[in-house]
C-alpha cells in the first residue's frame, strides 16, 4: 500500500488497557496507523491540534473533560473533524450528544475488530457509521420531547431519592414547582411514577448515578 492510503488515528481512553488493544487492532491493518493516544479530553484537543489525524476514536466518560465536551471544541475548531464516539454505553441521550456535538458515528467497545477498522474506513471515506440498533435508538430519542434544564436539575435530585420538599429547598423554588416539574417529567418519559422515571432516565443516559 502507497503511504497516501495510510488512514492516521487518534485513540482518546482513559484506560491504558483499551488504548492497547485498539492500537494493536488499527496498526494490524496495513492501512492505518496509531499517530497518538490521548487519555482525557483535553489531552485529546492538544493532539488534535498538533496531529490533525484523519479519524479520531472517542470515550465519552472520562475524567477532567468528557467526550462529548472535547468532541463540540474539537469540531469548533475542525470542521472536517472525523469522530467515532467509542463507548461502553449506549444509552440513547449518550447516542444523541455524541452526534449532536458534531462525531460522524457511533460505535460500542464490544465491537468485533472488522467491525471497529470498518467504521473508520466508512467514516474516512467521508460517509457516517451508525450501527442499525444504535440508529434505532437515536430515532427514539428524536421523537421523545425534550426535557428543560431545569427538569433534567429535578429529575437528577429524584435519582438521588431526593422529596419533594428535598429538591424544593435544594433548587430554592415552591415544592408546588417541583411537583409540577415531576408531573411533567413522568409524562414526557411516558411513566407513571418516580421510581419508573428515574430507572428509565439512567437506561437512557439522561441520569448517571
Amino acid at each position: 500500500m502507497s503511504q497516501s492510503t495510510n488512514i492516521r488515528v487518534l485513540i482518546v481512553d482513559d484506560h491504558s488497557i483499551v488504548r492497547q488493544g485498539l492500537t494493536t487492532i488499527i496498526n494490524r491493518d496495513p492501512e492505518m496507523t496509531v499517530i497518538a493516544q490521548a487519555e482525557d479530553g483535553q489531552q485529546a484537543i492538544a493532539l488534535f491540534r498538533e496531529y490533525q489525524p484523519d479519524v479520531t476514536l472517542m470515550d465519552l466518560r472520562m475524567p477532567q473533560m468528557a467526550g462529548v465536551e472535547a468532541i463540540t471544541a474539537i469540531c469548533a475548531e475542525f470542521k472536517a473533524a472525523r469522530i467515532v464516539v467509542l463507548t461502553t454505553y449506549d444509552g440513547d441521550e449518550d447516542i444523541y450528544r455524541g452526534l449532536q456535538a458534531g462525531a460522524k458515528g457511533y460505535l460500542l467497545k464490544d465491537a468485533k475488530p472488522n467491525k471497529l477498522l470498518s467504521a473508520i474506513r466508512t467514516i474516512h471515506s467521508g460517509q457516517q457509521y451508525i450501527p442499525p440498533e444504535v440508529g434505532a435508538k437515536l430515532v427514539q430519542r428524536m421523537s421523545n420531547p425534550e426535557l428543560s434544564e431545569r427538569e433534567l436539575d429535578v429529575l437528577g435530585l429524584m435519582a438521588q431519592g431526593m422529596s419533594n420538599l428535598e429538591i424544593s429547598t435544594t433548587l430554592s423554588i415552591g415544592e408546588s414547582t417541583v411537583k409540577s416539574h415531576v408531573n411533567r417529567i413522568l409524562s414526557k418519559l411516558g411513566v407513571n411514577d418516580r421510581t419508573q422515571a428515574v430507572i428509565i432516565a439512567v437506561k437512557r443516559g439522561i441520569v448517571n448515578l
